[in-house]
């Protein structure tokens, strides 16, 4: 199922525009797409909304029947115990994370160790953890952690983008991830030379038009017989002011859409 992910309204969320969208504003914009899928992920507000405001938001994707999945980053127990109730407020039935978080960098022993005491009410509740490919760690040690931990409920993310900066090639990591992948996050992205010619920029791409090989990504996880979702996000610049910055976010959008349904 395609979906559309926070990262797709990164600018539209952003501060640095004059009226960011919410995220029931959020839902209705994806809902108006044509899309039923939405993963609110890296969205700091949720956080710090209060219980009514979540219900609110829960109750209103029921209303649009937008299906919801959520994302959050490390895996400590308590932590993804706290995402695993939004999970069940949203009937959301996969949480998104990664190993390491900001001021939290567990080794692999300690993360197993975490994972398999999450993993316990993850597991009861139906709902499956999937940790992402990036470049803090290599995509052999990640499938080897969630080998090791051995969890129905355990995945993987595969964002193929994410890895280059780590030096790992796409189509390494696609091979090396696909048996384990249970999300995907589609976005394209290419490399440009920096003004000057010294050195080069490496950022996102509208889908279709930068290095991702994404028939080969389907091709290896064959989501569609797994029934696993591909969540469409960005890595668009700033591009010099907000009207620009939002209308090229959402084209950008809609040419992922055209894509996806233009090759299944």
């Amino acid at each position: 199922m395609i979906g559309l992910g926070s990262y797709a309204f990164f600018w539209q969320q952003s501060d640095r525009v004059p009226e960011p969208l919410g995220l029931i504003e959020a839902f209705e914009r994806t809902r108006e797409l044509g899309v039923g899928l939405f993963q609110v992920i890296d969205y700091d507000p949720l956080l710090r909304m209060s219980q009514a405001e979540l219900a609110a938001a829960a109750s209103e994707a029921r209303r649009l029947g937008l299906r919801i999945e959520l994302g959050t980053k490390g895996v400590q127990p308590s932590h993804l115990t706290t995402f695993l109730r939004l999970a069940e407020l949203f009937d959301a039935e996969l949480v998104r994370s990664m190993v390491f978080a900001p001021g939290f960098r567990p080794t692999l022993d300690e993360a197993a160790g975490y994972l398999r005491t999450a993993l316990r009410d993850y597991e009861a509740a139906g709902v499956t953890l999937a940790l992402e490919t990036y470049e803090q760690l290599p995509s052999a040690d990640l499938v080897a952690l969630v080998e090791r931990v051995g969890s129905e409920r355990l995945g993987i993310c595969l964002d193929p983008a994410n890895t280059v900066a780590g030096l790992e090639l796409p189509r390494d990591v696609i091979e090396r991830c696909a048996p384990h992948t249970r999300n995907i996050h589609v976005k394209d992205f290419a490399f440009a030379r920096q003004e000057g010619w010294v050195g080069f920029t490496y950022s996102g791409a509208p889908l279709g038009e930068g290095l991702h090989d994404y028939p080969r990504m389907r091709a290896a996880v064959d989501p569609d017989a797994r029934g696993i979702n591909e969540i469409v996000e960005h890595w668009l610049p700033w591009q010099g002011d907000p009207d620009t910055t939002v209308a090229t976010e959402i084209a950008w959008t809609d040419t992922a859409l055209h894509y996806l349904r233009s090759n299944p």
